[in-house]
């Protein structure tokens, strides 16, 4: 399925990672207003870069597919075809992590 967004800029898609939300052995489980929000998650696309003072692009530092660590309560959620996304600024990635 291809990604129905193009990030512009230095922003990018990122798709964050749920984690399973379940006490005493299953049979407590968590509201979606409850849970913590996800910061790890895997980059969908990215934009061009954006532009400095010379009218120059600068490259992202993150690509595809890298899992990355952001802010907390950065970005904007959409929904895509079901699939909670998040659009983000470059610089409100913290890390990527390494494999």
């Amino acid at each position: 399925m291809a990604l129905k967004l193009r990030p512009l800029a230095d922003r990018v898609i990122v798709e964050p990672s749920e984690k399973e939300e379940t006490f005493a052995g299953g049979e407590l489980v968590l509201p979606e207003t409850a849970k913590e929000k996800p910061q790890q998650g895997k980059i969908l696309a990215v934009g061009p870069g954006r532009l400095d003072e010379d009218g120059k692009r600068v490259a992202l530092d993150v690509k595809v597919d890298d899992s990355v660590l952001f802010a907390k309560y950065a970005g904007t959620e959409v929904k895509i075809d079901g699939k909670k996304l998040l659009i983000l600024k470059e610089s409100d990635i913290l890390a990527i992590v390494e494999d």
